[in-house]
């Protein structure tokens, strides 16, 4: 088995309910798309809403999914860019300024990266830290909506960043159990980044959008608009709610619950519906009305979409974002949830695609691997210099990142 090489990157989603690993490197005959030569996916016991709380199981699922995409890439798997996923993440707006020392006043890069610093003293509690942080806009002297100062000439330099923070136990709880499984985290990032970097375009990008992770116990959501970070939240609803209230609803077992809303549970008007929605179990039948079954589900992704929209309103884009919403994740597989989601925000809705890959791109294409080839992506795009083997970003919807955030934070020291 080939080492992991620079040439090859690695992209780790730890979700709530499955662990999904994907290999990329860089196709020679088209660099301005990666190719995925391995993917591994294992369910994962360990974590509950995006937190850790049993260690051997979770440590059990990243190496059951990471043994699987070496042994498909023939790749061994030393390093990855890793999600860091939970309602404990949380975001929150600051602002740097510095003065230009430089005899010419010319900005440098070292000044950029100072300003930034400077934006990142903010008091937080103890338990708390910083594991990104997002240069949204600069201004210098005065002059407003600046995206790269590097250059140019002034005396006070000035950012607005979105700075995103995590509680320390979680982050060192993902450092051990990484460092158990024996893979070294490349970088951190949130799930949502990762998703958006596979699926939104350079169009959707810039427009102002609204990318919705729908995972099994969390939702991840990021606002990117002209290029940058604008909003990060998660929240603490997903698929296994759906399950439950379903379960509840419908009383019966979880497994069947499950069962139900993969194979059967739909948003789509009554008149598209059969009257009864039957499953199989353990050998044995089981019918639903599907009229019951849809207002179950219904009232779940209303109450999503209410939480999504009051983060909307915080941040003063709600039905105001050109873009529209992109959906991903496991819950993004139920029929009509993006027209719900366009009646419920009032803002275009779609479920994401990802943007041309080439390679074994079958299983991938699933929209439950969209974090998995995102981080995988990133992992290619924050190699020092701005990746890719000519060392610049491409210049496609995968070369946006550097305008996304500029200093990544490594494992926690």
């Amino acid at each position: 088995m080939r080492e992991q090489s620079p040439m090859h990157f690695i992209g780790l989603d730890i979700g709530t309910q499955t662990v999904r690993c994907v290999v990329g490197m860089l196709d020679q005959n088209d660099p301005s798309h990666p190719s995925i030569i391995g993917h591994g996916s294992s369910t994962n016991l360990g974590m509950r809403k995006g937190v850790i709380v049993h260690v051997d199981d979770i440590i059990e699922a990243i190496v059951q999914a990471v043994t699987e995409a070496e042994r498909v890439s023939g790749v061994s798997i030393k390093h990855a860019t890793v999600n860091v996923n939970g309602s404990h993440i949380t975001g929150m707006n600051s602002k740097g300024v510095i003065a230009i020392s430089a005899a010419n006043r010319e900005i440098s890069s070292e000044d950029r990266l100072r300003v930034e610093e400077a934006a990142t003293i903010v008091q937080l509690p103890p338990n708390r830290q910083i594991i990104q942080v997002f240069a949204k806009n600069y201004r210098l002297d005065g002059q407003d909506n600046i995206k790269d100062p590097v250059g140019m000439h002034g005396v006070r330099l000035e950012v607005d960043t979105h700075i995103v923070t995590a509680l320390v136990p979680s982050i060192r709880s993902l450092d051990m159990v990484l460092e158990r499984a024996r893979i070294e985290p490349s970088h951190y990032t949130i799930s949502s980044l990762g998703a958006a970097e596979a699926v939104l375009n350079r169009q959707q990008k810039d427009s102002g959008t609204l990318l919705l992770d729908i995972g099994a116990g969390t939702t991840n959501m990021v606002v990117i608009e002209d290029g940058e970070v604008n909003h990060v939240a998660v929240i603490p609803v997903g698929g296994i709610n759906i399950t439950n209230d379903l379960a509840i609803g419908l009383k019966t077992d979880l497994d069947i619950a499950e069962k139900v809303k993969v194979e059967q549970a739909s948003l789509e008007s009554p008149s598209k519906l059969m009257k009864n929605v039957k499953v199989e179990h353990n050998g044995l039948s089981h019918m639903f009305e599907s009229e019951e079954v849809t207002m179950i589900v219904e009232a779940r992704i209303e109450e999503l979409l209410e939480l999504v929209d009051k983060e909307l309103k915080r941040i003063g884009r709600s039905r105001k974002l050109p873009g529209g919403v992109v959906l991903v994740g496991g819950t993004a597989k139920l029929p009509g949830i993006a027209d719900i989601t366009k009646e419920k925000l009032q803002l275009a809705a779609r479920v994401g695609e990802l943007q041309p890959l080439n390679g074994l791109v079958d299983t991938v294409q699933d929209v439950t691997y969209s974090t998995a080839v995102g981080l995988m992506i990133l992992d290619m795009l924050l190699l020092p210099g701005g990746g890719g083997s000519a060392g610049q970003p491409n210049d496609n919807a995968f070369g946006m990142i550097e305008g996304l955030f500029r200093r990544f934070r490594r494992k926690t020291q």
